[in-house]
């Protein structure tokens, strides 16, 4: 006989805080969000750790490089989308690697032989403005002058003017020795009023350069998620398929992290899979789906060092009205972070679990992470942003970004589905969709940060390790949650957004 679940399947809805004392020092700009995303032993710390518990979804219409710049920027991680060719993937997680906060290797390089029409091709392609001049147009060639737009005017000088009758010779520059450090550097940028200022070795070859730009950006963004290089933290999502070809290249570009991108993760390809990476590679591992505490030991069993916890919880996931899996996200992290307790306590290990889907309000990602999330994994939510990959369109009067589900037709995502059979979608568990177009990443983090450390202080933690010791949460009636909106009165017109 089947086994049947005495509990009802819950979702964030149907829950709320209770508040806790809050002392005079539990104030938002007390509250700290940093929080682990590999696996510890008791008394260590995490090898990563985010600063912000937000991760960008696996998906081709939310991350790619330009979004997991911005989030890094802003103290998450992004998992650049699998559904594309290794190479393609790898060659986005390099570029997240090269965008150092600090020092950058030149990725616009070109010879004195080169002509002005080269440098615009080379900017429309890169979009940089700054352009090294080496003696073999490699990065790390003899450098022998700097072309910007303030050495051209582009209806005045030919097409064909040579970039050596263009650039600043090396000659006129002011340049950085090898072995200085990031604060000497910015010292000769603000003393010499540069926007750029080139580093070279004893032959007069260039190593990196440094921005103006990326000092302002730092002091902009002091919760950035950096390495030792000061190169931003990017993660990758993988399949249970192709990973012999792909695991290699994305460890090569620099990915710091993979994580097992499937809808249903208790699966003996998935233990395979991770048997894989840790055998091989010096990197980190994520694995799931899953929904309950078989899945969760089972994964953590087999080396994962987070688990991500949700099945047809998605706003764009259609796997629970196509097949009948999966489980209210609330209850399914519910007892996964149970789970993730005891396991803890009788061995010392600390494994993180990831909310992933069931996210509506903001106020959902304090409840997740009072049920036990050490981070959350979303897609509508930066689906909607300038730095999403998707188009900006308008539809009537409205303006809104595209997105699709890794389960769609249009992801053309096989890959993801453990089935062991067909190479192909025979059924669709996810839809192609527009969500409303919301602006610019940080703007729209920074409001619901607030919001979440707002609520932390009303339970009176200012960690999530302390909400989540701490947190009283109640069940809700169906007539309470009418209570909790506006009613009874007629709405004026706003123009203050929503979530």
């Amino acid at each position: 006989m089947a086994y049947y679940y005495p509990e009802p399947s819950r979702t964030f809805s149907e829950f709320l805080l209770i508040p806790n004392l809050t002392t005079k020092d539990c104030t938002p700009a007390h509250v700290d969000l940093k929080t682990p995303i590999t696996k510890f032993k008791k008394g260590e710390q995490p090898d990563i750790s985010l600063n912000i518990p937000f991760s960008s979804a696996v998906m081709q219409s939310v991350s790619d490089d330009q979004m997991a710049i911005a989030l890094a920027r802003c103290g998450g991680i992004s998992f650049i989308f699998g559904s594309q060719s290794p190479e393609d993937q790898a060659a986005m997680v390099r570029k997240v690697k090269e965008y150092k906060s600090g020092f950058v290797v030149s990725r616009s390089n070109l010879t004195p032989d080169h002509t002005l029409k080269d440098v615009l091709e080379l900017k429309e392609e890169t979009g940089h403005s700054t352009i090294a001049v080496t003696d073999d147009g490699s990065p790390t060639g003899k450098l022998l002058g700097i072309v910007t737009g303030r050495d051209y005017r582009i209806s005045r000088d030919p097409l064909d003017k040579r970039v050596s009758e263009l650039m600043t010779p090396f000659s006129s520059l002011i340049v950085g020795k090898s072995g200085i450090n990031l604060p000497e550097a910015n010292d000769m940028i603000w003393e010499h009023k540069l926007n750029c200022l080139p580093i070279v070795d004893g032959e007069q070859r260039l190593e990196s350069l440094v921005f103006r730009k990326d000092y302002d950006a730092h002091k902009e963004n002091p919760l950035a998620l950096m390495d030792g290089n000061k190169s931003y933290i990017v993660g990758a999502g993988i399949n249970t398929k192709d990973y012999e070809e792909r695991v290699p290249l994305l460890v090569e570009a620099g990915a710091d992290i993979l994580v097992i991108d499937a809808s249903d993760g208790y699966t003996e390809w998935q233990r395979d899979t991770i048997a894989y990476v840790k055998e091989n590679f010096n990197v980190k591992i994520g694995a799931g789906n899953v929904v309950d505490k078989e899945g969760f030991l089972y994964l953590v069993e087999s080396g994962a060092d987070f688990v991500k916890v949700g099945i047809g919880g998605g706003s764009i996931c259609i796997t629970r009205e196509q097949k009948g899996i999966g489980r209210g996200q609330a209850s399914s992290l519910i007892e996964v972070a149970e789970a993730r307790e005891q396991y803890y306590k009788e061995t010392g290990i600390y494994v993180p679990i990831c909310s992933d889907g069931g996210i509506v309000h903001d106020y959902h990602l304090t409840l997740a992470l009072a049920m036990g999330a050490d981070f959350v994994m979303m897609g509508r939510y930066f689906a909607r942003f300038d730095e999403s990959p998707t188009k900006k369109l308008k539809v009537g009067n409205n303006f809104v970004k595209e997105f699709w589900g890794e389960g769609s037709n249009r992801a053309r995502n096989w890959q993801r589905y453990d089935t062991g059979g067909k190479s192909g979608l025979v059924f669709e568990e996810g839809v192609d969709s527009y969500v409303p177009y919301a602006g610019s990443l940080k703007e729209n983090l920074d409001k619901t940060i607030s919001k979440i450390k707002s609520t932390m202080s009303n339970c009176g933690a200012k960690s999530i390790d302390e909400l989540q010791r701490n947190a009283r949460i109640t069940l809700v009636s169906a007539t309470s949650l009418v209570e909790g909106g506006a009613h009874d009165v007629i709405m004026k017109e706003t123009n203050f957004s929503g979530e």
